[in-house]
């Protein structure tokens, strides 16, 4: 009998140390968060996976506990959160599959990349400012600014993308978040993506 909760682990760490192999700010994070003996696991709010079929995408997660918790709307890509207790949200997206998705830059990206690796990882701070200024002394560059006002239940901003043959690939999300809230909030969430769009 298969151990779920041994197997998604095991998921998730390869995962994240394939992702942290292609993301230089995520690495980097990775290593100030070892040296003092944190470790990047225990601040991970959230794994993002970009598809072409939500549901076929999410199936090896849901296969090992994860489950349905909401769908978010954009104009031309939607979303749907999945989670699990004690393990990150899983946030999964795709482009409409109608004329709304024809200006969703997820296709484009699942087909140079897949659809079995982590568009990005979230990782929780405290403060937003100052870890954008921490990682900025260390040479991480960032896509835009920090999306959502001091106070806000939810901040964001992404790392600039990571590149593979001259293609935004993955980046690396800092979110502050307050009084509780694990939600999501759709115009941050698509701001966020536009940060990272092509030029």
């Amino acid at each position: 009998m298969i151990d779920h909760a041994v197997a998604l682990d095991a998921r998730i760490e390869r995962m994240v140390a394939d992702y942290v192999l292609h993301n230089r700010a995520a690495g980097l994070l990775k290593t100030m968060l070892d040296n003092t003996g944190v470790g990047l696991s225990p601040v991970i709010d959230h794994l993002t996976i970009r598809t072409f079929d939500i549901d076929r995408g999410a199936e090896p997660f849901v296969a090992l506990g994860y489950s349905y918790d909401e769908t978010i709307e954009y104009d031309d890509w939607y979303a749907k959160v999945y989670r699990k207790a004690g393990y990150p949200a899983l946030f999964v997206d795709q482009a409409y599959n109608d004329e709304r998705g024809k200006t969703s830059i997820i296709p484009g990206w699942v087909k140079k990349f897949g659809d079995q690796i982590f568009h990005h990882i979230a990782v929780r701070v405290e403060d937003i400012e100052k870890a954008v200024e921490r990682l900025k002394r260390n040479g991480v560059v960032f896509a835009g600014n920090i999306v959502g006002n001091r106070g806000d239940h939810l901040r964001q901003i992404f790392s600039a993308p990571e590149t593979v043959d001259g293609q935004p690939f993955s980046v690396l999300e800092l979110a502050e978040r307050h009084r509780g809230y694990l939600g999501f909030l759709p115009p941050q969430a698509d701001s966020l993506m536009r940060s990272t769009a092509p030029r």
